[in-house]
């Protein structure tokens, strides 16, 4: 019997089955105890093996997304924000809207919760084993500044073309020169329909042009983003200068009012 274990483990090792290699023991036991048949402890050895595999899986997708935190939906005070329609947000949660091409863009001021429910939807997403990065527009605007003086912006639009969704985050804090938005521009069209992108957003669409400094080439990516996608506007106060303003530390600097700013409300193109 030692044997015959012996090349068990030698056999399991070599068909990098470590998972069922290492639960051997403990379910061959359990097996014994409780008379289970050949079929039965076969299928239980499987199993943890494949829990152990989706979770690894699931680690190194994170890793890969290069998300800035990692929080759920169950973590997103809903009841603070009563503009966004939790049914809605959980839907899309479900994966459906990258399985069709969709896009997702989150409107409002600073701190009201878009890149929380950005990242969320991109945990649910990899928690479904679709492939997800993040970046911020200011890292774009980096990463397009030096690929343009090594003339590597082919190479990098075909790397963020590759991910099922794409989370761009905080546009409209950083304007975009005539090679950002040419960029962005064929990025947008080559991921159309194809794959997915989450963007988060202060600005209004109606101030897009402002922000690619080309009312043209804005509608152009405009088009080609809400063709098919989800709007969700989120209004209300800032999460991070709500318990100051409570305390009376900080008071409300003189804004645009949030209906001047932002799109109406769930729209769906």
């Amino acid at each position: 019997m030692d044997a015959c274990y012996d090349r068990v483990q030698a056999a399991l090792q070599r068909l990098k089955l470590g998972d069922i290699a290492q639960q051997l023991d403990h379910v061959a036991a359990q097996a014994a105890r409780e008379e289970w048949s050949y079929l039965v402890f076969l299928d239980q050895l499987l199993a943890g093996e494949q829990v152990a595999r989706a979770g690894r899986d699931v680690a190194m997708k994170t890793k890969l997304a290069r998300l800035p935190f990692v929080k759920t939906l169950d973590q997103f005070d809903f009841a603070a924000q009563p503009s966004v329609n939790e049914r809605q947000v959980r839907d899309l949660a479900t994966g459906r809207f990258v399985a069709h091409g969709e896009n997702v863009l989150l409107l409002g001021p600073p701190g009201v919760g878009k890149t929380h429910l950005a990242v969320a939807l991109g945990v649910a997403a990899i928690s479904q084993g679709m492939g997800v990065y993040f970046l911020t527009v200011a890292d774009l605007l980096d990463m397009i500044e030096r690929d343009a003086k090594a003339g590597r912006l082919q190479q990098r639009l075909q790397t963020l073309c590759k991910p099922k969704l794409l989370i761009l985050d905080e546009m409209g804090y950083f304007p975009l020169d005539a090679v950002a938005a040419r960029f962005l521009f064929q990025l947008v069209s080559r991921r159309y329909t194809k794959g997915s992108m989450i963007i988060t957003s202060n600005k209004s669409y109606g101030e897009w042009g402002d922000v690619v400094a080309d009312q043209v080439l804005a509608s152009a990516i405009l088009d080609r983003l809400l063709h098919v996608s989800t709007t969700i506007n989120i209004r209300g106060q800032s999460y991070r200068l709500r318990e100051k303003r409570r305390a009376g530390i900080f008071h409300d600097l003189a804004t645009t009012p949030t209906e001047e700013v932002l799109a109406p409300t769930d729209a769906r193109a």
